[in-house]
């Protein structure tokens, strides 16, 4: 996939905003019922076959974020960059999950921690 303008990325955004809320509910319940499941506690999720159903789906979610040629970067918090080039310089369009917008960038070569405002 190419690279994304930044309107392009918001737009992308957007539209993978169900997925993104589905995919962080699904994890919450993953979470609780391995935790239910490793200490022998019954729970209100279900077993193994609903823990199962849960990573089944989530993998479908990840792989749907990525088919958009954005990057999935990270899983607990949310972590997703879209590939762009702002200036002539490759960079990573930085959407955090709690972030109301894509309103962040950083340098492909530098990572996370060189995360700026887009300008």
């Amino acid at each position: 996939m190419g690279l994304f303008t930044v309107p392009e990325a918001r737009e992308e955004l957007r539209g993978l905003r169900p997925v993104l809320d589905e995919l962080v509910v699904l994890r919450a319940d993953a979470a609780e019922l391995a935790a239910a499941l490793a200490d022998g506690r019954p729970t209100a999720l279900g077993g193994l076959p609903e823990l199962k159903a849960a990573r089944a789906r989530l993998d479908e979610l990840m792989t749907a974020v990525q088919a958009t040629g954005a990057e999935l970067k990270g899983f607990a918090p949310l972590l997703i960059d879209f590939p762009a080039d702002v200036d002539g310089v490759p960079v990573l369009l930085c959407w955090l999950e709690g972030d109301e917008d894509l309103a962040w960038y950083h340098r492909a070569d530098v990572g996370f921690a060189g995360r700026r405002p887009l300008p």
